[in-house]
């Protein structure tokens, strides 16, 4: 009865989420996957929240906006695992309304934040190596305060936006979503009335918004790269390189996961690759950037 077809949203009281594995064997090993994963990142981020607020000596722009990524990954890996961890351990797929509208929102949030914080990190490190005359000018106390709370405030508003647009719309395909946690687009799928055609807008602006900081990235990168090509120590190049690439780093892992879950073609797409696709640029991120830094 919880696939019937159902009329619209209201009928709807849950969601079915897609399971990692069928037999029990698979979904324990899940479970104990999923719940190392959870706290070798809870470790890593919390070491480096913790070292960057007691230690004064990192009291400087590129750790502030470290500290503020940690919280980001934090919250973007405690919204999807903890519950996919649930479902493993005691096989169920099934997910509230409430709990999905949720989800949706918390995890556009921490992602769009996270974008518009690797833009400034960027900036961050282009202003280091580029104008580093200006850095301490352009990048006092107060200014990273704003920059920081602009990214998180743009999150907010993008998350607010795409779940007070798609949770309204009426469902009648089923309760059935092909992830393993709430994502926008499968809940589109559900969908009987043409209002959905606006949410997508709204998806398409997210994703040009997303280039645009991808693009920005770029060529605060290849500026960098020109600068230090014209510093004629070795010494100099080292150090330059070494403040660089620990963010060049995470920002590879975070575009090139998110861009292929967003770019795959529909050819080779199939619920087993979805899966592993979503798990990488959700559960990879949070996990791998305390390594890298």
């Amino acid at each position: 009865c919880q696939n019937q077809q159902m009329s619209n949203s209201s009928s709807i009281t849950q969601f079915l989420l897609l399971a990692f594995a069928d037999t029990r064997e698979l979904q324990l090993l899940h479970f104990w996957l999923f719940l190392g994963i959870s706290l070798a990142a809870l470790l890593g981020n919390g070491l480096i929240i913790t070292a960057i607020t007691w230690d004064h000596h990192l009291h400087t722009p590129m750790y502030y906006f470290l500290f503020n990524l940690s919280l980001l990954d934090l919250g973007s890996i405690s919204t999807t695992l903890p519950k996919a961890m649930a479902n493993s351990l005691w096989d169920t797929k099934e997910i509230s309304y409430t709990g999905c509208a949720a989800q949706v929102f918390l995890l556009t949030f921490f992602l769009s934040a996270e974008s518009a914080l690797l833009t400034i990190m960027s900036y961050d490190r282009y202003m280091a190596i580029c104008r580093p005359l200006h850095y301490g000018t352009l990048l006092g106390s107060r200014a990273c305060v704003h920059m920081a709370a602009a990214a998180w405030a743009s999150g907010f508003l993008n998350a607010l936006l795409h779940t007070a647009n798609t949770f309204p719309l009426p469902l009648c395909q089923g309760n059935a979503l092909g992830q393993f946690f709430c994502e926008i687009p499968q809940i589109l799928k559900l969908s009987c009335s043409q209002p959905y055609l606006r949410e997508v807008g709204f998806l398409i602006l997210s994703f040009v918004l997303g280039f645009g900081c991808f693009v920005f990235m770029m060529v605060s990168y290849v500026q960098i790269v020109r600068a230090v090509l014209r510093i004629p120590s070795e010494q100099g190049w080292h150090k330059a390189f070494a403040t660089c690439l620990p963010h060049l780093a995470v920002l590879t892992v975070f575009v090139s996961t998110t861009m292929f879950a967003c770019l795959k073609p529909p050819s080779i797409s199939s619920p087993a690759l979805d899966l592993v696709v979503s798990f990488l640029y959700l559960v990879v991120p949070p996990a791998a950037n305390p390594l890298i830094y």
